[in-house]
This record gives C-alpha cells, sequence and structure tokens, in this order.
C-alpha cells in the first residue's frame, strides 16, 4: 500500500480553528470544494465533495478527536483509486503554530492519479492554511490549477 503524506502549519495560537474547517459543512466548503454537503462533525456521518464536471468523493466520518484528529474512509461516489482509502489530518500545537500531518492512506498502487492527487492535496492544504490565518481559502472551482485529470 502507499501512502501521500504532507505536513503543513498555519499560524494560530491552538489547533480549533483548523479542526473546526475539517469538521463543518462551511469550513470545508471554504478550503476544499465549494460544493460540499452532509454531515462532518459526527462519526458515522458522510460528506459528499464535488468538483464539476469531474466528479466527486464520498466520506465516512471514522475518527474524531476534538482539536486532534480528523479521519475519513473514502465510499460511495468516487474514483475506484480511492474506495477503500484513508483520509487522516493529525493536528498539534507547536509554538505559535498549529502543524498538520496530512495522510492519504491505502491506496493500492503508485499510479499516476496518485502524483495528480498529492500535487492537488498540497494546494488544498496550502487553501486551508490560508483560510485560518486570513479568512479566505482558495477551494475548487477556484483552487490553484496543476492541469487537468481524465
Amino acid at each position: 500500500m502507499m501512502d501521500i503524506l504532507h505536513r503543513v502549519g498555519a499560524k494560530t495560537p491552538a489547533p480549533e480553528p483548523i479542526y473546526d474547517a475539517l469538521t463543518s459543512i462551511d469550513g470545508l466548503a471554504a478550503w476544499w470544494t465549494r460544493d460540499t454537503s452532509g454531515t462532518a462533525d459526527e462519526v458515522g456521518g458522510v460528506i459528499e465533495f464535488r468538483f464539476p464536471p469531474v466528479g466527486g468523493f464520498d466520506m465516512e466520518v471514522v475518527e474524531l478527536v476534538a482539536g486532534k484528529r480528523v479521519v475519513w474512509r473514502v465510499v460511495g461516489e468516487s474514483p475506484e483509486e480511492w474506495l477503500g482509502t484513508t483520509i487522516e489530518f493529525d493536528l498539534r500545537q507547536d509554538g505559535d503554530y498549529t502543524i498538520v500531518l496530512f495522510k492519504h492512506a491505502g491506496w493500492r498502487e503508485p499510479v499516476e492519479f496518485m502524483h495528480h492527487c498529492s500535487t492537488k492535496w498540497a494546494t488544498f492544504l496550502l487553501s486551508l492554511i490560508q483560510l485560518v490565518e486570513t479568512g479566505t481559502g482558495a477551494p475548487a472551482p477556484d483552487e490553484v490549477r496543476v492541469g487537468d485529470w481524465r
């Protein structure tokens, strides 16, 4: 199995603003994709992320530890390469910064789509940091473009 790993830091006095952006529909829509719906704040909830015209992802919330950890499992409508993978956000405070350790775990093989997704995750994580630090993220469809996929 292969994983995508990233580390970013946001200048915040505590992890809660990032945790809130990961566990509320409004927060998720402000940094990942504006077309977000579902239930993000309870284990067992399902979040639907859509990226017109390409498609989307459904995530089941499998773990929430307030201010520390968010884990989703990819289910339902999603590209085949993502099905069954997990998305993990681990948060910790380090001085003036909240550190986000990100993992998209369980890829079966390092296909070209994984390379694309790794780059896109990096841009969206920077959007999350931008949202927390400035109040405005860069969610789809206004995200940084890295080339079309499929």
